[in-house]
């Protein structure tokens, strides 16, 4: 399972509806899995997809842009990638954002 929480450390608020995509790399290509918006909380815990998530390489991307249209931000996106070893395993990725950086983590 991969879940994810963003939280807005400008605001010092959870991040509310921002856009996040999941993809696994599959040869030379990213593959689109699954995709949401966080919660109320900044939450985000429905990323598996339709399935079992196998082991290998993820990128989570974040529609930083979309989430700061009323200010001015410098990242408009953010993608995180990461690996997956075990299928059994719950990774969870955090993501720190303000408009002008971030910061991200393997979660527990």
């Amino acid at each position: 399972m991969i879940t994810t929480h963003v939280l807005d450390t400008a605001a010092g608020t959870p991040a509310v509806g921002m856009s996040v995509v999941l993809a696994v790399h599959k040869g030379s290509d990213w593959v689109r899995v699954a995709a949401g918006h966080t919660d109320e909380q900044g939450r985000l815990n429905s990323l598996s997809g339709e399935g079992v998530m196998g082991p290998g390489v993820y990128r989570l991307t974040f529609d930083t842009g979309t989430y700061h249209r009323d200010v001015e931000s410098f990242f408009p996106e953010v993608q995180v990638i990461f690996k997956l070893g075990d299928a059994r395993e719950h990774v969870h990725v955090p993501l720190l954002v303000s408009p002008f950086g971030y910061t991200t983590y393997r979660g527990t």
